[in-house]
């Protein structure tokens, strides 16, 4: 039940040592990183990057790996180390009273900080906005190399699991369109950083 699920909290697919994420990109970019195991050229370390633990809320910004240059969808596992060194260094997008304190506390966080967080309403198979959110998470500066040279387990190419998903939920197969989905379950968040993202679970 929706009512049920913490309003802010991480869920993903994940092992005790690693966590899945999701990016979208062009088949140039794709098609590198698969070959070589991690991201390189043409992708570009200098910008941001943003890795979603949510396998639907890829698919509604991807719309189901339809949109310019997110034709492709990697599943990126990586170490929960990784991610958790992320979060540790991350900074909400928007200020937010209960968290930051002051304005000017979120602004010396935020110039500080090389990851930003967001918390973007989870998406049902139609991609409806849901009430409980999703984590996003954007990886700048020196996160980036850490990320793609260091916190990277495996890649592998789920744009045939997306296009598939998107058939059945558009024949109205719902129920098999779920079956398709991965099992995401709630990551268990450090309070410290819990408490730096205003997670609630």
């Amino acid at each position: 039940m929706e009512d049920q699920i913490e309003h802010r909290a991480v869920r993903a697919r994940q092992t005790a040592t690693t966590i899945t994420v999701y990016q979208a990109y062009s088949a140039e970019i794709a098609g590198a990183a698969l070959a070589a195991g991690t991201f390189v050229p043409p992708f570009k370390r200098e910008r941001m990057t943003w890795i979603k633990p949510s396998f639907r809320w890829m698919a509604y910004r991807c719309g189901w790996a339809t949109k310019p240059n997110q034709e492709r969808v990697l599943a990126v596992e990586i170490t929960r180390d990784g991610f958790e060194w992320a979060l540790e260094h991350a900074c909400l997008s928007h200020y937010e009273p209960d968290v930051h304190g002051t304005r000017e506390q979120w602004a010396e966080q935020k110039r500080t900080s090389p990851v930003r967080v967001q918390w973007d309403p989870e998406r049902d198979l139609h991609h409806r906005p849901l009430d409980h959110r999703s984590i996003q998470v954007g990886l700048g500066g020196e996160a980036v190399p850490r990320y793609a040279d260091d916190w990277i387990v495996s890649l592998t190419d789920v744009t045939p699991v997306m296009r598939r998903t998107a058939e059945l939920v558009a024949a109205g197969n719902l129920d098999a369109a779920r079956a398709e989905l991965p099992e995401e379950t709630p990551y268990p968040l450090p309070e410290h950083i819990a408490r730096r993202l205003g997670a609630t679970g």
